[in-house]
């Protein structure tokens, strides 16, 4: 059987933690900082881990990084 291919830009923009669980950068902070609230900005600091649904998804395209 030969060997499964893993996303080029899932394994640029994704982390999976020794746990399990997916690591991904904050959404919605490219633009429009000023129509945003002042807690947005700093709660969307960092990165965040991804809901059980989309880290299914994300594991699917990297199937050897878990």
């Amino acid at each position: 059987m030969p060997k499964m291919k893993t996303k080029s830009s899932a394994k640029k923009r994704f982390k999976v933690t020794a746990s399990g669980r997916v690591v991904a950068g904050q959404a919605g902070k490219r633009h429009g900082m000023i129509k945003r609230h002042k807690k947005f900005i700093r709660t969307a600091r960092g990165t965040t881990t991804l809901c059980a649904a989309d880290e299914k998804i994300v594991k699917g395209y990297m199937p050897y990084s878990r």
